[in-house]
């Protein structure tokens, strides 16, 4: 959805909160709710590096202030294939995931001591704030998962925490068995457990609602992220945040990155490809440019040459850091153990996917004009995608492909991280957790915001893209304020238009809507939301 138009949409939820005039401030807990254990995917969990020698503790990820040498000093790894394990360079320190709040410190916000800008490091926020409204509680019915995602989805250390973690959870909701929530790489490693630990989770586990889980891999998004970096913060946040080059050198070592590239044996609708003008001299001198593709099969020796000469320079030593073939084998046994799991009678599973986003696929380097000799330049080179629908992260195909026995599969107009903090995934997960009993009552407030029809288009009219909505709510409850107002009354009407400067103060957006609020008998308010903005590409 254009920016201005999900302002404005934002806006009018908030005014219709304000309606009833009811006090927002009470506290609700609902006791007849089963817990809810909220699994990230990666990147998703704060680590702390813990001094071996003097147990100091130490943020790593997320942090702002000294970030890139801090990163570099305490995450940087190497991978052990004995053991499967990433193993931090530093031998005096190992990273340990917080337990506060019950595990949801982790997964809150990255960055706690962020004031300015902190929407850029929230994770689970969002939804755990909605979920506080809904009646849960955290320690109670509201609990979380951090892990140290560098890891394999199947290492050993991580699976025996999450065992002992659900074991803590149903003993502390008082023997009620749980509802697991993941997003994105969280979903490969519960599939992982229910895999490898059918036993336990059948167990503790109720419920498992996945959410934006690249279940056959991200290979657009982690092809180029291997050759070139990828930063997880965008924005001007990223000035002070870890290059793109830092990161790469921790993804190159960690056998959850290899674990989301292409699945080899899915049957996809379009193969990703890894693909590259390259030049090239015949033997009679002669040059010539020729588009080559590489399927995922064949996609590691491109990988293995092009950074056959990466290397870092840690604590007064070189290390060499190219692509590591022995996490491969890893990464494909993993793949092998998803493609087994299946899921337990009696326990219940969903999946919402992002749809609407242009999302990488296939990667391309060089061009015909400009071709590539060295596969070694690849590491320096943009990136150019063949995008597919998803959400800007993982392919739509890949997320919907679970291979499991599904309740259900919705796809939702979202992105990877916003996804877990839409309103109609909430209205999704709320249904599904059986947390809203009735659906025309909210215990809070003893009204509902009820939406009753959402209709949006979007089309592009000579270079501009034009985006409408019409989106309507029902207000039912018993406030005498709501019931005073006469059906009779005439619908208030309100507008408004607003506007974003870009580069050079042109105009890079506009929006308009209208609003109507009709009195209905019984104290019901009807309102509806008209909107449309128009955006150049650039937007």
């Amino acid at each position: 959805m254009a920016v201005l138009l999900e302002d404005i949409v934002k806006s009018v939820e908030h005014f219709l909160k304000l309606i009833s005039k009811k006090s927002q401030e009470q506290s609700y807990v609902d006791p007849n709710l089963d817990p809810v254990l909220l699994v990230p995917g990666i990147a998703g969990s704060i680590l702390n590096s813990v001094n071996d020698k003097t147990g100091k503790k130490e943020r790593i990820w997320v942090r702002i202030l000294a970030a890139d040498h801090e990163f570099r000093e305490k995450l940087w790894s190497k991978f052990d294939p004995a053991t499967g394990r990433a193993v931090t360079l530093d031998p005096d320190t190992h990273i340990e995931v917080p337990e506060d709040r019950y595990g949801l410190y982790a997964i809150d916000t990255l960055d706690p001591d962020m004031v300015i800008g902190g929407d850029c490091v929230y994770y689970f926020h969002d939804m755990i704030v909605e979920m506080l409204k809904w009646g849960y509680q955290e320690g109670t019915t509201l609990f979380g998962f951090g892990y140290d995602f560098r890891q394999s989805n199947r290492f050993q250390g991580t699976l025996g925490r999450l065992a002992a973690k659900l074991e803590s959870v149903y003993t502390a909701s008082g023997g009620r068995k749980i509802n697991i929530i993941t997003h994105s790489m969280g979903g490969l490693l519960i599939k992982c457990f229910m895999s490898l630990h059918v036993d336990i989770f059948e167990k503790y586990v109720k419920n498992w609602i996945a959410i934006a889980a690249p279940f056959r891999g991200a290979p657009g998004y982690i092809g180029s992220a291997l050759l070139n970096g990828t930063s997880f913060v965008q924005g001007w946040e990223q000035n002070f945040f870890i290059s793109k080059w830092s990161m790469q050198q921790l993804l190159l070592e960690c056998p959850s990155i290899y674990e989301l590239m292409a699945c080899l044996d899915f049957k996809w609708e379009h193969v990703p490809l890894l693909q590259i003008w390259r030049e090239k001299c015949d033997s009679d001198g002669n040059y010539t440019v020729k588009l080559e593709s590489f399927p995922p099969v064949e996609a590691a020796s491109v990988f293995m040459e092009a950074l056959s000469g990466n290397k870092i320079n840690y604590d007064g030593a070189d290390i060499s850091l190219t692509f590591n073939i022995e996490i491969l084998k890893w990464a494909n046994k993993t793949r092998e153990l998803l493609s087994c799991a299946e899921v337990p009678d009696h326990i219940k599973f969903y999946n919402i996917y992002g749809t609407n986003y242009e999302t990488p696929h296939s990667v391309c380097y060089g061009s015909e004009d400009a071709p590539v000799s060295d596969l070694r330049q690849l590491p320096t080179l943009q990136a150019k995608y063949i995008n597919v629908d998803g959400d800007g992260t993982v392919p739509m195909e890949s997320a919907k492909a679970d291979g499991l026995r599904a309740e259900a599969r919705i796809g939702v107009h979202g992105d990877h991280r916003g996804i877990i903090c839409d309103r109609h995934v909430f209205r999704i997960v709320k249904h599904w957790l059986k947390a809203d009993h009735d659906p025309f009552y909210n215990p809070i407030n003893d009204y509902v915001i009820l939406p009753t029809a959402l209709d949006m288009e979007c089309h592009k009219i000579k270079g501009l893209q034009v985006t409408s909505l019409k989106e309507e709510w029902e207000i039912i409850g018993d406030d005498q304020y709501l019931k005073e107002e006469s059906a009779e009354r005439k619908p208030l009407v309100g507008s408004v238009c607003v506007s974003r400067m870009g580069g050079g103060e042109s105009l890079q957006e506009e929006a308009c809507a209208t609003i109507i609020v009709q009195n209905q008998e019984g104290g019901k308010k009807h309102v509806e939301l008209n909107a449309v903005s128009i955006s150049t590409n650039a937007a």
